[in-house]
């Protein structure tokens, strides 16, 4: 069973459309009969993709560190509910139960955690698909950064390649099944 990871906000506020997007990224890893890696939170985006997951009959996996208990209300509700000490557990713990990563529309919070498995990922530590799911082009920003970077010579096009980009959920998602199997 595929495992993915997915990186979005857990900020409310926002736009209702990234919280459908989120449910919506949730339900089909449920009709795939995939696993959900996240960070165990029940509000905005992040709670949208667990509710949309566990509806359609996925595994979840929530992995939350101890300091966001209560400002993420850590879904239990799940098949394992892990409490870490500290962010870098529990980005270590989500990267070696995934099979692949997918990122989401979000804040400061999944832009670290983007770049640092796409860094792996270059860095040879890892070959697993780092994908962006942006249908609005919120990241768009990042990726004129990331051509840049390619064509002022800080990185290498190898690299900025390493990096799928979707706009569509059912493409995001065939990508990484074809890419992990």
């Amino acid at each position: 069973m595929l495992s993915l990871t997915v990186f979005c906000s857990a900020h409310t506020g926002i736009d209702p459309r990234y919280e459908r997007l989120a449910e919506e990224v949730g339900v089909e890893i449920g009709r795939r009969g995939w696993t959900l890696v996240w960070g165990a939170g029940t509000v905005s985006m992040m709670g949208a993709v667990a509710r949309g997951a566990r509806d359609h009959g996925a595994r979840l996996i929530g992995v939350i560190p101890e300091a966001l208990l209560s400002r993420e209300l850590g879904d239990r509700d799940v098949h394992e509910f892990v409490v870490t000490r500290d962010m870098r557990q529990r980005k270590a713990i989500m990267d070696e139960r995934s099979d692949a990563f997918l990122a989401m529309p979000g804040g400061i919070g999944t832009l670290e955690e983007l770049l640092e498995v796409w860094t792996a990922r270059t860095l040879g530590m890892h070959n697993k698909p780092v994908v962006i799911l942006d249908p609005w082009g919120d990241f768009a920003p990042l990726r004129e950064q990331i051509e840049q970077l390619v064509a002022k010579g800080f990185m290498r096009r190898e690299a900025a390649d390493e990096l799928e980009w979707c706009v569509d959920v059912g493409d995001a998602l065939d990508h990484v099944a074809r890419s992990v199997s």
